[in-house]
């Protein structure tokens, strides 16, 4: 069973698509005359992110949950791409709430592909998934026919659970999938990572920084633009019933790097740096990898490279995060 694409004007479904990654994506695609159709509770994004695209005519908004069946009905109707983001993207919280995690990861997802898959206009699906998957993986860089795959979070392994039910669905049911594991992925409208979490936390007190870990925890971080060009260049170029992407730099900064940085672009001084000395062996939580590195040739193969690396991808999200509170805003431009 193959499902066809349809010659008329494409409209795409964007799940979750108030949110960081998702408003992004919209930003960039809507000037590109597709008719774009967003689904969001709110729970994570903000209307503030699709500001401009509100009173658009190309442009509608549901406020919905995936776990609502009508809502996802209403949403996938006419539909011929789904880019899927919706998620709970806090890692931390399946050590004391796995229930969450199941239910707006797994179950959310396994009602976008019931609804899909009783449509016949939906013939490409694109999905947010995670580098969690991989768990601590022995092999760094860790190309994307890693094995064996051991999430050592519920987090990771919720998205691994969506990740089997999406292949199964593609090749059930006739559409293609699109599956990418992002590295840590930095840059304006962040409500979630070390960076955001730095800036909240020196806001607050800018003469000391608590840091979750031992500080050494060593992983790679990729602007949002590089993000999106990244994805879009994937789902281009895909052409078989099921493609994975790593989405990642080609380097790596550790999480007391990652804080000078964010320091210094506050222009803070003297700050003392306040590590917990966190979990097992100076995790930052209880399923936090410690150090994680994508193997990312299979997109550079396409013709992608990211633009920016880990530290000046942590340089800019920073700026662009304060500039945001800031009517003084610096000039965003590349350092090393």
């Amino acid at each position: 069973m193959t499902r066809r694409a349809s010659s008329k004007e494409k409209t795409i479904l964007v799940t979750g698509g108030a949110g960081f990654i998702g408003s992004h994506l919209i930003e960039k695609l809507m000037p590109n005359r597709v008719k774009i159709r967003v689904i969001d509770d709110l729970s994570n994004g903000s209307l503030e992110n699709l500001k401009p695209w509100l009173n658009n005519n190309n442009f509608t908004f549901i406020k919905g949950n995936l776990l609502n069946s009508a809502d996802v009905a209403e949403a996938v109707k006419g539909c011929e791409i789904v880019y899927h983001f919706a998620a709970n993207p806090e890692v931390r919280v399946g050590t004391i709430r796995p229930d969450l995690l199941f239910q707006q990861n797994i179950k959310a997802t396994y009602n976008l592909l019931e609804a899909i898959r009783k449509t016949e206009t939906i013939n490409k699906i694109i999905f947010a998934s995670s580098s969690t998957v991989y768990g601590e993986a022995s092999k760094l860089p860790t190309p994307e026919d890693y094995a064996p795959m051991e999430p050592i979070s519920i987090y990771g392994a919720s998205k691994l659970a969506c990740e089997a039910m999406l292949m199964a669905y593609a090749h059930t049911y006739g559409f293609h999938v699109v599956i990418f594991r992002p590295a840590n992925i930095v840059g304006a409208r962040n409500k979630q990572g070390a960076v955001h979490d730095f800036i909240q936390k020196l806001t607050d007190n800018p003469n000391e920084l608590e840091i979750l870990g031992d500080g050494t925890q060593t992983k790679s971080y990729l602007l949002i633009s590089d993000c999106i060009e990244a994805l879009l260049l994937a789902v281009e170029k895909s052409e078989r019933r099921v493609e994975v992407f790593n989405i990642g730099s080609e380097d790596q900064i550790d999480v007391n790097t990652l804080a000078r940085i964010v320091t210094q672009e506050m222009r803070l001084k003297n700050v003392r740096f306040k590590v917990t000395g966190g979990v097992e062996g100076g995790r930052g939580w209880k399923g936090d990898v410690k150090n994680m590195l994508l193997d990312i040739s299979k997109l550079k193969s396409l013709g992608w490279t990211p633009q920016f690396n880990s530290r000046e991808s942590v340089r800019l999200a920073a700026r662009q995060m304060l500039s945001l509170t800031s009517q003084t805003a610096p000039l965003l431009i590349k350092t090393t």
